[in-house]
């Protein structure tokens, strides 16, 4: 029997423990005993908390959105004008948490799975459109909107395009350098359209 009160510190171990498993694998195809023993509990505590192997990955993708749009209003909150909050929204982007190597390999299989599950897919959804929200929401105060959409669809595909290149681990490209690519991106951009470069 569950000691009372240990639920919620145990379903977040169960979740820790569930996205160090799949980014080590780099797959969904893990056990809930292999979760459970990354957590240090039984697989029948893991089973009574999360009923199955497919609500603990839900659970697991949540968390990680949530996470990300937690520190997202934090870094928002802190940022003045709008070119600043749109960097903070690049460096949220690519903390070191959300960038670190076993996390990129869990949001990868998440996106494959999204192929199969209609839930994952729709987490996902939430974070591209949250993401694509952010960066239209402040680019606006910098540019005509159509403008604005566009240079927030480029943004958030280089964002999703360097986690995809972090995950080969063969070329590694840094947090910084991850960083200086989006912004010089969004920047080059701004001036373009400053200079009546592009429409």
């Amino acid at each position: 029997m569950p000691k009372v009160g240990m639920e919620p510190v145990r379903r977040k171990a169960l979740v820790d423990a569930a996205l160090r498993v799949i980014g080590d694998q780099g797959s969904l195809t893990v056990t809930m005993s292999e979760i459970a023993r990354q957590a240090g509990v039984s697989p029948a505590l893991a089973h009574h908390y999360f009923g199955s192997k497919e609500q603990l990955l839900i659970e697991t993708v949540r968390s990680l959105l949530k996470q990300l749009r937690d520190d997202a209003v934090t870094a928002l909150k802190t940022a003045d004008a709008p070119r600043e909050k749109l960097s903070a929204v690049i460096r949220v982007s690519f903390q070191a948490d959300q960038f670190a190597p076993s996390t990129i390999a869990a949001w990868l299989a998440f996106y494959a799975e999204a192929q199969r599950s209609e839930e994952t897919r729709r987490f996902l959804v939430i974070y591209a459109r949250r993401l694509r929200s952010n960066l239209i929401a402040n680019l606006k105060a910098l540019c005509p909107h159509d403008a604005a959409e566009r240079i927030a669809e480029g943004a958030a595909a280089m964002i999703d395009g360097l986690y995809i290149r972090q995950s080969l681990r063969s070329a590694p490209v840094s947090i910084e350098a991850s960083i200086a690519l989006t912004e010089d991106y969004i920047n080059s951009q701004l001036a373009a359209l400053a200079k009546g470069q592009i429409q």
